[in-house]
């Protein structure tokens, strides 16, 4: 192989050079982690804390380096490589407001473009450049000003999570044991932002053109195929890039590694109709990360549709009015997102007396209902705009068939489809995420919502997430050995 850097920044210019492939076996990976935090501040926050899930620090900063520290050792464990990994690490005031927050990001700082014989020049995230040939490329460059412009990763932290005006009362969970709560899981978090800035992520394409960034591909893209165009990423016009960034459940990853690993994922959970028979076909939904789970077989209720209530931010926003909790009680009301957090809608819901809630899409894709709300009792269960449309469909169309006391009415269970496997195409290869319309720094760089068992790298951090990388958890290390990991 042949390098060349190209940085992140504008001020550093493209500078030419040459190694040779080491090819011996390489040892487990090391992490070093580097505050860029001042005095008082992130790390050094002095504020004294309770020892908490199996983390025994005594202040808020010692217990955000424990984490770190922690989950770096976890990937230092799955990865190999003979160059240590340096992290810039520092806690920011991130965007936020009440009830959504920017948790954090992480990138590779350094890319590197590498040639191999066969392949065009590629672009590379330095930590993966630096295990393939056995050095590391920055050493011995200037510092762009920054004073972490030598570092392979780049990650920042929001530091006001959980304070009034950010995410209220959701701060950053700081165990190492996953029993967050309601509180989001730091350990997970970070997982997953590392995941990114060691390679899971398209480089150098703009998703929202399809035209390179840098002028020329990553490595990600050749393993990004599209069953619509039979294609992958690599062989595409920027035209047929951007709409395949935006085509949902059609974009797989076709990496061998995925590809033998993917039998991990669960049978296709779908919703059929029960009643009247073939009202409605065979129906792909995702399960929410909320309440309790919906069970692969067994009856889900009678459908109900409710109706619009005047003042509300969306369908199932506000307590349900006499005419909705009528419509609802004892039934699954299905209820089209927008407007308000699932587990309100699903809250609503209940205290109405539903005995289950369909989430319908407001647009094109999948999505898997997120929140959290330990007072939810009931299951909910997202599915497409289109399929929510058909469900609505006929429970109209069933009406007619009851009786005068009873109108007809649509009763589904849940099944599960085991010739499909859930997250994977017809071929079984795992799918990226692309809803439409795009979603910027999420579509494409992440497994798809489909999936079962939640994957990692998800655009969500789920609840019942584990620190475990490989099957039959997960499938991030596979796909990074596809990469060149």
């Amino acid at each position: 192989m042949q390098m060349k850097p190209i940085s992140r920044t504008a001020a550093r210019s493209l500078i030419a050079a040459a190694a040779a492939l080491t090819c011996l076996a390489a040892e487990a990976a090391t992490i070093k982690i580097q505050s860029r935090d001042p005095a008082g501040y992130g790390f050094n926050d002095p504020t004294p804390v309770k020892p908490v899930g199996g983390n025994m620090g005594t202040t808020l900063g010692e217990q955000r380096m424990n984490v770190y520290r922690y989950v770096a050792d976890v990937w230092g464990r799955n990865l190999q490589s003979d160059v240590e990994i340096t992290v810039s690490a520092g806690w920011e005031n991130l965007a936020c407001t009440s009830t959504s927050a920017t948790l954090g990001s992480a990138g590779a700082w350094n890319i590197w473009i590498l040639t191999e014989p066969g392949q065009p020049d590629t672009l590379y995230p330095q930590a993966l450049a630096n295990k393939l040939l056995g050095e590391n490329l920055s050493e011995g460059q200037p510092d762009d000003g920054s004073g972490y412009g030598n570092v392979d990763i780049k990650t920042q932290f929001n530091a006001r999570l959980g304070q009034p005006g950010c995410l209220d009362g959701s701060p950053f969970y700081l165990g190492l044991d996953g029993n967050n709560g309601d509180e989001v899981d730091f350990a997970a978090t970070l997982m997953h932002e590392l995941g990114h800035g060691l390679g899971f992520s398209v480089l150098g394409v703009n998703t929202g053109t399809g035209g390179y960034y840098y002028g020329y591909p990553s490595i990600w893209e050749r393993f990004m195929y599209d069953n619509t165009a039979k294609k992958t990423w690599l062989e595409m016009t920027p035209a047929e890039r951007k709409a395949s960034a935006i085509n949902p459940l059609q974009l797989a990853w076709n990496g061998p590694n995925v590809r033998a690993a993917a039998g991990m994922l669960a049978p296709m959970p779908v919703v059929k109709s029960t009643s009247p028979a073939g009202a409605v076909p065979l129906i792909d939904y995702s399960p929410s990360v909320f309440g309790p789970a919906a069970p692969s077989n067994g009856k889900l209720g009678a459908l109900a549709l409710i109706a619009n209530q005047a003042g509300e931010l969306g369908h199932g926003c506000s307590p349900f009015n006499a005419a909705n909790a009528a419509a609802a009680k004892g039934r699954v009301p299905i209820i089209s997102r927008g407007g308000c957090n699932f587990t309100q809608k699903v809250k609503n819901a209940q205290d109405a007396g539903a005995v289950g809630v369909i989430l319908a899409n407001n647009v094109a894709g999948s999505f898997a209902p997120g929140g959290a709300d330990s007072s939810i009792r009931i299951p909910s269960v997202g599915v497409t705009q289109a399929d929510g449309e058909q469900l609505k469909a006929a429970v109209n169309a069933a009406k007619p068939f009851g009786s005068r006391a009873q109108p007809g009415q649509v009763t589904a269970s849940f099944s599960v489809d085991p010739s499909r496997r859930a997250g994977a195409d017809l071929a079984g290869r795992p799918l990226l995420y692309t809803p439409n319309p795009l979603v910027g720094g999420s579509s494409v760089s992440h497994f798809d919502v489909t999936a079962v068992p939640n994957l990692l790298m998800e655009p969500s951090i789920n609840d019942d997430l584990t620190l475990e990388v490989v099957p039959p958890k997960d499938l991030t290390l596979p796909l990074l050995k596809d990469l060149g990991w």
